[in-house]
């Protein structure tokens, strides 16, 4: 809790708010809650990987109308595909909320803050999902007696992207070489399958072959090289000096992009 604001704590958690989420049910209809500025994983796509849980943060403001309090709203949200709010959780495969906690910003608002919840290994069955998302906020509002009074499934305008985590190696040989040798740099570009739940390759994915001279801070683009249908990079340079090889690229619209860990090669 931060000083001077009280606050309250909603926690859904991960796939076990799978049955929680419902599609909306005949008392529902709009709560006159609204929630606006809705910044999702700082503006950032969201990676995941292959099965390694992701918690993306999101924020956002939270006003209900005169009459109720604080603690009478209880907001969850969520990320979806379907053509509406509602279709999004009970006919597709959202990203629910991990936990929200909202702080009071005056009588009738809170600034509230939390991390969704990913899983890939159960939140995400198809290489489709990486694509743009949806976002909405569940609420639901509550009576004096703890009874549900009303709730809605509303559809929020920011979306994210999730994408497929990615990752490159690198092997620079032979070593050592001697000066004005020839050297051979391999490596291979592989990304998350999501149905398969393990690492494959990335073909046809152009990456970049980076050096950097023993010594130095900096690295420097050498060539650019496509990678073949598996995935594997292969390329031959003239070893001039000592120093670090590596390959390097960048996101897609679907995949993370991915830098290897230099591999030093000493030349003689």
């Amino acid at each position: 809790m931060r000083a001077g604001r009280s606050g309250f704590a909603v926690v859904v958690a991960g796939t076990l708010a799978l049955g929680a989420f419902t599609a909306p049910s005949a008392q529902a209809a709009d709560t006159g809650v609204k929630v606006s500025n809705l910044v999702l994983n700082k503006g950032k796509p969201i990676i995941v990987g292959t099965s390694a849980e992701v918690a993306p943060t999101f924020t956002y403001r939270l006003s209900w109308p005169s009459g109720l309090k604080q603690s009478d709203v209880n907001p969850a949200l969520y990320l979806y595909h379907g053509t509406t709010a509602a279709k999004g959780v009970d006919k597709g495969r959202p990203i629910f909320t991990g936990s929200t906690i909202c702080y009071e910003a005056g009588p009738v608002a809170a600034n509230c803050e939390g991390e969704l919840y990913i899983d890939p290994r159960y939140t995400l069955d198809s290489n489709n999902d990486a694509t743009t998302w949806k976002s909405a906020v569940w609420i639901r509002v509550w009576d004096a007696k703890g009874k549900l009074k009303n709730e809605e499934y509303l559809p929020l305008s920011p979306t994210v992207r999730v994408k497929r985590a990615a990752k490159v190696t690198v092997d620079a040989s032979p070593e050592p070489v001697a000066k004005g040798g020839k050297l051979t740099v391999t490596g291979k570009i592989t990304r998350a399958d999501w149905v398969k739940h393990k690492y494959t390759g990335f073909g046809g994915k152009a990456a970049k072959l980076q050096f950097r001279k023993a010594g130095t801070s900096t690295y420097k683009t050498v060539k650019t090289v496509k990678a073949n249908s598996t995935g594997a990079l292969k390329t031959t340079v003239t070893a001039s000096a000592d120093g670090y090889w590596r390959w390097t690229f960048g996101e897609t619209n679907t995949t993370g992009g991915a830098t290897a860990a230099g591999d030093y090669v000493d030349v003689r």
